[in-house]
């Protein structure tokens, strides 16, 4: 029976889109940015499949005949975030942006959610996620309010102390908060960011949520299901796409245990789709502008990526590619709008030469529809990669 896998990569933009000037990301090129700082990338096994052939890689030379077909993807929906990124991997454009608030979120929205929750609100600023609970760590701890903020992403983040808003508190207020964000201000996620620690040294737990909107119903990942085939999502797929759609979820802690939730499903599951999202390129190193750490993130994937190839069946589809980018090398912290990687791989079915295929954020969802069900729907955006139709049953 068919199988396939879809790894997002979070944050591994390669290079800039044509209209990334207008989103203030002119000149970004993560990967190949990060290649460059670390004097060059050490990725073997991604090196092996063809990356050094999506685009120039320091470190990372192109082969002659990759056994993947390689590319760059380029995103059709206006944004640059987690939610736009992957709904259009999965079919969905968003063609107007979701709304974001550069100065904060309106007093009146504020006031409601305080009134809702019983607890005030400290910060309704944008800010990195490190920095704001730095800077207002000390007063949350002190006062119980929520720290409330955002970044250039439609996002509306609420950051509390484990030790001073007990788990389910914080996770009921974001659900709150998801009910009061609707019609002009129905931004993309609400998201729980505990954190822990003491003064001066406050840290971020694995214990993060995402609330987001429910997605449109047509999309690559409904026809997979309704033709009868499960959707396993692994880390934040489930939050990010709502719930919808999914057979199972598979929370995750970090990148390694993702690799291996993925590994585990790819060795139990006798049909249908695992799809995983790999965060910490982006919530750990991107967003802090560490490209040394973004590398050694990426190594921890090339390191497990024998185990995941390793479960692959010869009839088997793969499919690594990303979501955005966020480029550590430049003055923002930000995502960045940029063309998607695209790695895609068949053990029994490596097309040999060189072989390109640079489309659609779609073209991943469609592929995989696609060689699962024989079909897509025409309605959800994208398009099978032509060497990679469904496979013979």
């Amino acid at each position: 029976m068919a199988r396939a896998c879809i790894i997002v990569l979070d944050a591994v933009g390669v290079g800039e889109l044509p209209d990334a000037a207008a989103f203030g990301d002119a000149g970004s090129s993560t990967l190949q940015h990060v290649a460059d700082a670390v004097g060059g990338l050490d990725l073997p096994n991604l090196q092996a499949l063809g990356l050094g052939n999506v685009l120039p890689l320091a470190g990372c030379p192109p082969l002659t005949s990759p056994p993947a077909v390689v590319g760059r993807l380029v995103e059709r929906s206006l944004g640059k975030d987690t939610t736009t990124g992957h709904w259009e991997l999965a079919g969905i454009v968003t063609p107007v942006a979701m709304p974001t608030y550069p100065t904060g979120f309106p007093a009146e929205l504020v006031a409601a959610f305080a009134a809702a929750t019983g607890r005030g609100v400290i910060g309704n600023v944008p800010a990195s996620g490190t920095e704001i609970i730095e800077r207002l760590g000390d007063a949350h701890v002190a006062t119980g309010d929520w720290i409330l903020y955002t970044s250039a992403d439609s996002v509306f983040q609420i950051a509390a102390h484990e030790r001073i808003v007990p788990l389910p508190e914080l996770y009921a207020a974001c659900v709150t908060a998801r009910a009061l964000l609707v019609d002009q201000h129905a931004v993309g996620r609400v998201i729980a960011r505990p954190f822990d620690g003491a003064a001066g040294a406050y840290r971020r737990t694995a214990n993060r949520h995402d609330y987001s909107l429910e997605p449109p119903a047509t999309n690559h990942l409904a026809a997979i299901r309704a033709a009868g085939l499960p959707v396993h999502g692994v880390g934040k797929i489930a939050d990010i796409f709502a719930g919808a759609h999914m057979s199972s979820s598979a929370s995750t802690t970090s990148n390694q245990h993702g690799i291996d939730e993925t590994a585990r499903l790819l060795h139990e599951i006798d049909a249908g789709l695992v799809f995983t999202n790999l965060v910490e390129t982006d919530s750990v190193y991107g967003h802090r502008n560490d490209p040394e750490g973004f590398h050694r993130c990426l190594q921890e994937f090339d390191r497990g990526l024998p185990t995941i190839l390793g479960a692959l069946r010869d009839d088997d589809l793969l499919l690594i590619c990303s979501d955005h980018g966020c480029d550590p090398t430049t003055a923002s912290t930000d995502h960045s709008r940029e063309h998607a990687l695209l790695l895609a791989y068949t053990p029994g079915r490596q097309p040999g030469g060189l072989v390109r295929h640079d489309g659609w954020f779609g073209d991943v969802g469609a592929t995989a529809c696609a060689w699962l069900t024989g079909g897509v729907d025409a309605a959800a955006s994208g398009d099978p990669i032509e060497l990679l139709c469904a496979p013979s049953t």
